[in-house]
């Protein structure tokens, strides 16, 4: 369970991303909730990189698809926080180390500059 990055074994397990939730809500918490469903490998919650405040969603990882489906199904759109949950499979992984954690269009290659197409 964490706030950070995710454990690195977690390439078998299914993950659920859980959305809408308050910046309060903890990683034991939704253990705590989600465990009903089936055996819970991570809760992992990210961080804004500047504020460190919770970016309002985490993932939920099973040992268990079927535990996962089940915990889809009865947790979306159930109510934690005062907050209307909404769960679905997580879709992709993370993104490639080599990113560096990057967002948008890969950096300019030394050269690129200044330089326009003379036409």
């Amino acid at each position: 369970m964490s706030y950070g990055r995710p454990p690195p074994d977690v390439e078998d397990m299914t993950s659920l991303k859980v959305d809408n939730l308050t910046y309060r809500t903890t990683p034991e918490t939704l253990r705590r909730v989600f465990e009903k469903y089936g055996r819970v490998g991570d809760v992992y919650i990210p961080r804004d990189r500047y504020t460190k405040e919770s970016r309002g969603f985490a993932f939920v990882r099973f040992h268990d698809k079927r535990d996962a489906e089940d915990a889809m199904d009865a947790m979306d759109g159930a109510v934690l926080d005062g907050r209307e949950l909404r769960v679905q499979m997580a879709r992709y992984g993370r993104p490639p180390d080599s990113l560096h954690g990057r967002r948008g269009p890969p950096p300019r290659r030394y050269g690129d500059y200044g330089r326009r197409s003379r036409r």
